[in-house]
């Protein structure tokens, strides 16, 4: 447009952002500014701590992560976008976390890659608001940079940050991934969710399996599974391999028996739905895959990133702690000589929950 947009035409330009989100198959979205003081003084706070682990990057961005006119210069606000994902195709998650002869993935990995989906939407509802408004300035992100997704979201009124440090919609529930846009267009923001929506509720601090969830809103990484299982790249501490159970990708416990999810809202996109039966697999078929069967198989797949190495890792630990029988032991017999150490240390480990002691390395 040749004439500045006015309050109104602003106005107007945020509801058909709206209705061309839905169209591009975002549940919900919602607009805020960027100020983020006191979500910037917890994150500090809880690097400190060093309750972030071996995540050096949530600390290499410094204040880009909480400021984001540093990360993208001239950002005023954030369009936060919400795109449902729980696969109602799935085995449902509590029959597999009681079956420890199956391997459980977390839900939202199941089937492909939300990134470069969520990311290539995003460019596409910027575009449509490129020709409706001319150039402006923007960036999108999901999961991609240092930013605060969940505060953003939060701040928007797309859900309220529940005691496990998720996102809850009452409405439905909290298995959604968040997207951004930043850009410097003036749009009308959106008022915050309510403030609480867990009162006395303590469902998810006391089935965390590992104690992750310290206290109400506070996680610490190095104990949770879903950080031991993707983004920890070295061994997992003896102490904690027992609490794992079944759990080979992530762990969803905390949102499970979440009462908010109890009518969860089913993905529309068919490229969350299950593939290669990730949903309710054989923990020693699993094993048995080669490396070059794994790439193929994920291929598509977040899982794919933390490649073969750490993925039997992790199926090494479920496989300890599966009961014993004549077929976990040989599986886990046929990679004690590993070419990685990494391997070896947790199949060992294993193999001496079963009775069956090797050579440590």
């Amino acid at each position: 447009m040749e004439r500045p947009l006015s309050f109104s035409d602003y106005r107007d330009l945020a509801g058909q952002i709206r209705t061309w989100a839905s169209e591009l198959g975002f549940r919900r979205i919602a607009i805020t500014d960027t100020e983020l003081g006191e979500t910037e003084q917890r994150l500090f706070e809880w690097l400190d701590e060093g309750r972030h682990g071996e995540m050096h990057w949530m600390a290499r961005h410094g204040t880009k992560r909480t400021r984001p006119a540093e990360l993208e210069p001239g950002t005023i606000r954030v369009i936060s976008a919400a795109m449902d994902y729980w696969p109602g195709d799935a085995e449902p998650a509590r029959t597999v976390l009681r079956d420890p002869e199956r391997g459980y993935v977390s839900r939202y990995a199941v089937g492909r890659d939300y990134h470069k989906l969520i990311r290539a939407r995003l460019q596409k509802l910027a575009e449509r608001m490129r020709e409706a408004v001319g150039e402006f300035g923007f960036r999108v992100f999901t999961d991609s940079a240092p930013v605060m997704e969940k505060p953003l979201g939060a701040k928007a009124g797309l859900g309220t940050m529940g005691k496990h440090t998720c996102l809850i919609d009452p409405d439905t529930g909290s298995y959604f991934f968040l997207g951004e846009i930043y850009t410097d267009l003036p749009l009308p923001v959106d008022a915050p969710a309510q403030p609480d929506v867990c009162g006395a509720c303590r469902a998810c601090i006391n089935v965390c399996p590992t104690g992750a969830i310290t206290a109400p809103y506070q996680l610490d990484a190095r104990r949770c599974i879903s950080y031991l299982t993707i983004e920890n790249p070295g061994s997992i501490p003896e102490e904690l391999r027992p609490l794992m159970g079944n759990r080979i990708y992530g762990c969803d416990d905390c949102q499970v028996f979440c009462p908010w999810n109890r009518h969860a809202t089913t993905t529309a996109e068919r490229d969350f739905r299950v593939r290669n039966g990730l949903d309710n697999a054989d923990l020693v078929a699993l094993f048995s895959w080669s490396e070059q069967a794994f790439l193929d198989r994920m291929a598509g797949s977040p899982i794919r990133r933390i490649g073969h190495e750490l993925w039997l890792r992790n199926i090494a630990v479920a496989l300890g702690n599966a009961p014993t029988s004549e077929r976990v032991v040989d599986a886990l017999q046929s990679r004690t000589d590993h070419p990685s150490s990494l391997v070896r240390e947790h199949v060992h480990w294993a193999l001496a929950r079963h009775g069956h002691h090797s050579e440590s390395d």
